[in-house]
């Protein structure tokens, strides 16, 4: 009878001994499953990307200005064991092989990642100016969308996206709404509401997550990032801060970028005196003539106006524009001069990918100096 006791007290113990070894191995594997790590972002401000074992977790906090709430996608691998508690807005398996992407500024972050193939449709193929994504294009291996405000939804069904990344200006996005109704995830980029350089460039980390490749697209950012840096501390040497205005008129307007733009930061970065530079705002400025050929009649130079080309243009559009000291100058700076095959304006496309060759376009031209004979990527002279 002891001997049974015995035997049976035994086989009591080894049970509970499996039985706590099992329960602590699933604890570990539930620990396992939870565990994150925030992927750093230097400038970003607009979204977030936490990596697990299996799975990335982006939270896109702005894909418009004053957006209510933010969206949280789910980017899995093949076989993720993925919470069932876990809370997400879209989903989509990593690697992804066929994507539908809106706007240009999103393709040179594919190129870099050597992933343009994977792009299968976009809307206003016109506007993509990269010689090697047009190469795709002339190959009929990217297909016309229409327009980004009406995409024509029959023949993105038949391209069978795996997912489409949107943009977006404010919560009024009824195509990609629909889009979504249909079953193919609209994921949101807001790279565009970035208030940095920078900023905007690291948005390739977002991409870099939909192609398993975060570390490919860390080094790539850093490169750009020690380059943009360079350009920077080498403008500090210069000897004198020109006066620069910007933007231009549009009917009766004269508009511009304000003070803590990331267009205003390029300025003040190539170690220029940006003439509203104190302002504050969303967008654009809208100023009167007069009080912009106030503030700015005696500056030193003047970037990015509008979609102007020539001092011809500029004449036509307002004989009033010959009252600045820069235009009588010639030094009048336009990236509407740079453009691909089909006329796109490529400083649209690759500059908020690409800021160290924005900034140093801007350092060769008010310090020419610091980068003789150098050839500019983005900004041109005027024309005649």
């Amino acid at each position: 009878m002891k001997n049974k006791f015995t035997w049976i007290l035994n086989f009591v113990i080894l049970f509970l001994f499996l039985t706590a070894c099992k329960n602590n191995q699933n604890e570990q594997k539930t620990t396992s499953k939870k565990l994150e790590t925030a992927l750093e972002l230097s400038y970003a401000k607009s979204f977030s990307i936490k990596t697990f074992n299996d799975f990335y977790l982006i939270e896109l906090k702005s894909p418009w200005p004053n957006a209510k709430e933010p969206f949280t996608y789910l980017l899995f691998k093949e076989n993720a064991q993925i919470p069932k508690d876990l809370e997400y807005d879209q989903k989509v398996q990593i690697p992804v092989k066929k994507m539908v992407v809106t706007s240009t500024t999103h393709i040179p972050a594919l190129e870099a990642l050597n992933e343009e193939n994977s792009l299968i449709g976009f809307p206003g193929l016109d506007y993509i100016s990269s010689e090697k994504t047009r190469k795709l294009i002339n190959s009929g291996k990217i297909k016309e969308l229409g327009k980004n405000e009406n995409i024509n939804t029959e023949i993105l069904i038949d391209l069978e996206p795996e997912v489409v990344i949107g943009f977006a200006i404010d919560a009024n996005n009824k195509t990609l709404e629909t889009i979504q109704k249909m079953g193919i995830p609209v994921m949101y980029n807001g790279d565009w509401t970035e208030k940095t350089p920078l900023g905007k460039a690291e948005w390739i980390k977002f991409f870099g997550a939909f192609y398993d490749k975060l570390a490919e697209a860390e080094e790539e950012f850093e490169s750009i990032e020690k380059a943009y840096k360079e350009a920077k501390d080498l403008a500090k040497s210069a000897r004198n801060t020109p006066k620069v205005l910007s933007g231009a008129m549009y009917k009766d307007q004269w508009y511009l970028p304000y003070g803590n733009s990331w267009h205003a930061q390029f300025i003040k970065d190539a170690n220029a005196n940006y003439v509203y530079s104190n302002t504050r705002g969303n967008g654009s400025m809208a100023l009167s003539f007069e009080s912009v050929l106030e503030k700015a009649q005696n500056a030193d130079f003047w970037i990015s106006a509008g979609q102007f080309t020539s001092y011809s243009q500029l004449l036509e559009e307002s004989e009033h524009y010959r009252q600045f000291e820069v235009f009588q100058k010639k030094n009048v700076y336009s990236v509407s001069l740079t453009k691909g095959e089909t006329g796109g304006v490529i400083y649209f496309e690759l500059g908020p990918q690409r800021p160290d060759l924005v900034l140093k376009d801007l350092v060769a031209i008010f310090h020419p100096d610091l980068l003789p004979n150098y050839e500019t990527t983005f900004f041109k002279a005027l024309e005649e």
